[in-house]
């Protein structure tokens, strides 16, 4: 839905246009792996489909369901992990939907081997390099993607919908206060281990006698997560199927992994214990522009909608270059050394 929610906001600065909403949909071998339910838990599946069905249906939005229309002046988008076949030829926008995954080892044999970019899931973000512009959240962000690669002249700091008016949350009601809160995530669900005890023992550290949440991540079993949680501690509340948005602003302490909660949890000033260096997080924060980052982006599909249609160059992947620069530096410096008599 936070996809979903940005790209309506995106249209409504683009009044002159019109415009049409598909739920995400892949082409290829991963609409293959679709078919046969093996990627439900991915905004493939069917439950997150439905979701944006109702959504477009219920705010009367216009529907062409996969693209199928073939004649479109540009196609915005909010994730490139997987592009799909048929909006290839448009003039297109990436929008950043909020934290990116870490570099990891799937990251890098992804990268090495030339696999599928969704086999490293976020942390491929803008690497599909099949778009016109990029419009991310923050400068922090901008210097990150450059780093992994990316055409700097593609990318466009205009702050992203849903995140860039974060202080607007601070007003927002919860049944507790002054607690300390755990965003959970779906890391095990993607196929991906995290140590769950591990997690809920540092919480309850953290904790120290106060309060303790858990709100589970959309995409998780309800059903085991609930029972793990209640299995380490046991007096702990656990949330579902709720939005997280009035919890974070009456918290005292947020912790999580990458999840985008630490985005308004930094805004609204809370102790926050996450995976990312504090100093890194502060250049990641989005831009807090009151809500204008959709009429920013706007006016970026307006300069490319004014454009002639270009074919867009194959871009070099730089990780094979950083990848070979890492290992002949250690050793230049090495031999230097040895030739100085140190």
């Amino acid at each position: 839905m936070n996809q979903t929610t940005q790209m309506h906001k995106i249209s409504l600065e683009l009044p002159e246009h019109e415009a049409y909403f598909t739920p995400f949909f892949a082409t290829g071998f991963l609409e293959f792996l679709n078919k046969l339910k093996l990627v439900e838990y991915t905004i493939l599946g069917e439950k997150y489909k439905q979701n944006t069905l109702k959504y477009l249906v219920e705010n009367n939005l216009n529907i062409d369901f996969r693209g199928k229309n073939d004649n479109y002046d540009l196609v915005i988008t909010s994730q490139d992990i997987t592009v799909p076949g048929n909006i290839k030829k448009f003039k297109t926008i990436l929008v950043q939907e909020g934290m990116t995954d870490p570099p990891d080892w799937r990251y890098h044999v992804t990268r090495f081997l030339h696999l599928y970019r969704w086999c490293a899931s976020t942390s491929m973000t803008g690497l599909s390099h099949q778009y016109d512009y990029f419009c991310v959240a923050s400068d922090g962000f901008r210097t990150q993607f450059i780093e992994r690669g990316i055409n700097p002249n593609k990318i466009r700091v205009t702050g992203i919908p849903n995140f860039d008016n974060l202080s607007e949350m601070k007003e927002l009601k919860f049944e507790h206060k002054n607690f300390v809160l755990v965003a959970t995530s779906d890391i095990r669900e993607t196929l991906k281990y995290e140590n769950r005890k591990k997690l809920i023992n540092f919480a309850l550290k953290i904790a120290n006698g106060r309060k303790l949440i858990f709100k589970l991540h959309p995409n998780e079993n309800v059903k085991k997560r609930v029972a793990e949680i209640k299995k380490y501690a046991p007096d702990a509340f656990v949330y579902h199927g709720v939005s997280i948005d009035p919890l974070l602003a009456n918290c005292d302490v947020l912790i999580t992994r990458f999840s985008s909660t630490i985005f308004p949890a930094q805004v609204l000033g809370k102790e926050v214990y996450c995976d990312i260096d504090n100093d890194e997080l502060k250049k990641l924060v989005p831009i807090q522009n009151n809500g204008s980052s959709a009429k920013n982006i706007a006016e970026v599909a307006n300069e490319l909608l004014a454009t002639q249609s270009v074919e867009r160059p194959k871009e070099k992947d730089k990780y094979y270059s950083d990848l070979i620069h890492h290992i002949k530096y250690p050793l230049k410096r090495k031999l230097a050394r040895t030739h100085t008599g140190h």
